[in-house]
């Protein structure tokens, strides 16, 4: 019984010999040595939340057998554990029947696809295998090639991207002065230039003088000077004109120097050196603005000689040719021409930084808007911002820069529910405002949502460099590098100089960084050492990998499975500087 059972074996191993033979199959796997592939990138990448890589095969003439069916698979086996298939290639012999792609026997043949899933964290320490299986057409009898490495590991260069979004704080309109410049007359009779008494008791004058007496040592303003215009109206002769303007800019002068003398505690107004002075020998400008203002029977008809005429001659006689008119001119008009204004010029000073400072978290009621978003830029303390902010929109809610900037300030603090309710009561007082549309942009962001994010920063078009900054995040990791490279523009540091990596610019990482406040940084040094390994300078490479893991230990266990650093894993330097 055990020989015939022997001899049974004997017969089926014969047949599959036979049969291997016949349907070529066997001959393939003997030689299977002789089909070359290839897969593009090597190491394969991640880009765009996806590994995405093209494996190409070549088979020899008279290898692939005319009625084999070959089923190719790309596999990522994960050393952790586990592993992913991807989509298969089915390969066909000339006579073989059935959807795929024909391999002449003859001739023989290649195939190319490219192949791709979505990235997951497993797939950064993986190898990939090419399994491929084969069968007769019309047979689900299978026999297994040898699996074929193709890769190690997963580049993930682009997910070191910097998820340092720039908010925008809304500005403020404070300043440390305001203008609190006064301004009073002096008219003349014609042709006079002597300050008539009537002229320094008018209500005007008075007003000056009672501001001039209250504030002269008030230290929240500042007396800057005074300045005194002086013209004479444009109907007498012109080089008289000019003489009696100039006479009226003295008398005045000397006018406001006496009602400065009189408060003795003043130290202000009372030198020529306090005093500047301008002349206009014919005021026809003023004289054509009072004409316009004027509701005179002529009014047209004197405005129509003003521009007929250039030569202030010519105008003043014929002006005076229409004697009714003139008369009435002389009368309502000219007089207001004769004069010198006055302008006492006084800036108001704000409180001072520190009083802001302390007021905006102590006594924030007593504040403006204004003063209270200006003492937020005072502080460089994260919590004391949002303080500061809270205590703004809590006096000025309906004033959107008041909840958007709290919200900037909650995002420093990583607190990113909170920044989104305070940008969107923001949003209820601004409708459409770029800045908060940069804002909501980041919340997306950092909760994944990378289109909605997008969105909203092409919303905030004009709002500033900071929404191409934010939008070069998104390019980067959506696989978008030359996108990315154009949009951080001027911002020098790690994430341009990323995109400049992974754009295919290596040689351009050191100048860009070193350039920036981050050239100090650990994962500056961890930036520049991938630069040079793309560049195959393994000596560079070393020094700034030593530098970096010196800054940051945790760098020695990442760059020990960075495929970046493939080529230098046998490297005694590598594996001193990674064990």
């Amino acid at each position: 019984m055990q020989k015939n059972t022997l001899k049974m074996l004997s017969i089926v191993a014969g047949s599959a010999v036979l049969l291997a033979s016949c349907d070529g199959l066997g001959k393939m796997i003997k030689k299977q040595n002789l089909i070359s592939y290839t897969v593009t990138p090597n190491p394969v990448e991640e880009k765009a939340d996806s590994v995405a890589f093209n494996i190409s095969g070549k088979y020899p003439a008279k290898l692939f057998a005319k009625k084999a069916v070959v089923t190719v698979t790309p596999v990522m086996k994960y050393t952790s554990g586990g592993e992913k298939a991807l989509e298969s290639v089915t390969l066909l012999g000339e006579k073989a029947t059935g959807n795929g792609q024909k391999i002449p026997y003859a001739q023989g043949g290649t195939f190319s696809k490219t192949f791709s899933a979505p990235y997951e964290a497993g797939m950064k320490n993986c190898t990939v295998e090419l399994r491929a299986v084969g069968n007769k057409s019309g047979s689900t009898k299978t026999k297994s090639f040898k699996d074929v490495k193709m890769a190690d590991g997963t580049i993930i260069t682009p997910l070191l991207v910097r998820h340092d979004e720039k908010g925008i704080f809304a500005k403020d309109a404070f300043t440390k002065t305001t203008p609190a410049n006064q301004t009073t007359h002096i008219f003349y009779a014609i042709n006079q230039a002597n300050v008539r008494g009537g002229e320094m008791s008018s209500a005007e004058m008075k007003a000056v003088d009672k501001f001039v007496k209250e504030n002269i040592n008030n230290a929240w303003y500042e007396f800057k000077g005074v300045s005194v215009s002086a013209y004479a109206s444009p109907d007498g002769e012109t080089d008289k004109n000019m003489h009696l303007a100039e006479d009226r800019a003295k008398s005045a002068t000397s006018a406001m120097e006496g009602m400065f003398k009189k408060d003795k505690k003043a130290k202000f107004g009372k030198q020529k050196t306090d005093y500047t002075t301008g002349t206009t020998k014919e005021d026809w400008e003023g004289f054509q603005a009072a004409m316009q203002q004027s509701t005179m029977k002529d009014k047209d008809l004197v405005l129509r000689v003003l521009t007929m005429y250039n030569d202030p001659n010519q105008r003043r006689k014929e002006i005076k040719n229409l004697s009714a008119t003139y008369t009435e001119l002389a009368k309502d008009i000219l007089p207001k021409l004769r004069r010198a204004e006055v302008v006492v010029n006084v800036d108001k000073k704000s409180r001072t930084d520190e009083a802001i400072s302390r007021l905006a978290t102590s006594r924030p009621d007593s504040l403006s808007v204004e003063e209270l978003l200006y003492a937020g830029t005072l502080t460089s303390d994260v919590n004391t911002k949002i303080t500061i902010y809270q205590n703004a929109e809590k006096q000025y809610g309906s004033d959107w820069r008041t909840s958007n900037n709290l919200g900037v300030a909650y995002l420093m603090n990583n607190k990113v529910d909170d920044a989104k309710a305070a940008f969107d009561r923001a949003s209820k007082n601004a409708s459409g405002n770029p800045i908060v549309a940069n804002n909501t942009g980041i919340i997306y962001a950092k909760n994944g949502d990378r289109k909605t994010a997008m969105d909203y920063y092409n919303k905030a078009s004009g709002a500033g460099a900071e929404v191409n900054y934010n939008k070069g995040i998104v390019n980067i990791r959506d696989g978008k590098y030359s996108d990315a490279v154009s949009n951080f523009g001027s911002f020098k540091g790690f994430n341009l100089a990323l995109a400049q990596l992974l754009n295919g610019n290596p040689e351009s990482v050191n100048g860009t960084i070193d350039a920036s406040t981050e050239k100090e940084a650990a994962m500056s040094d961890y930036l520049k050492a991938v630069a040079s390994a793309r560049k195959g300078d393994s000596g560079n490479g070393m020094t700034l990998l030593k530098s970096a893991i010196g800054k940051d230990a945790s760098l020695k266990a990442m760059a020990k499975d960075d495929c970046e650093f493939l080529k230098w894993r046998e490297n005694a330097d590598f594996k001193s500087l990674t064990n």
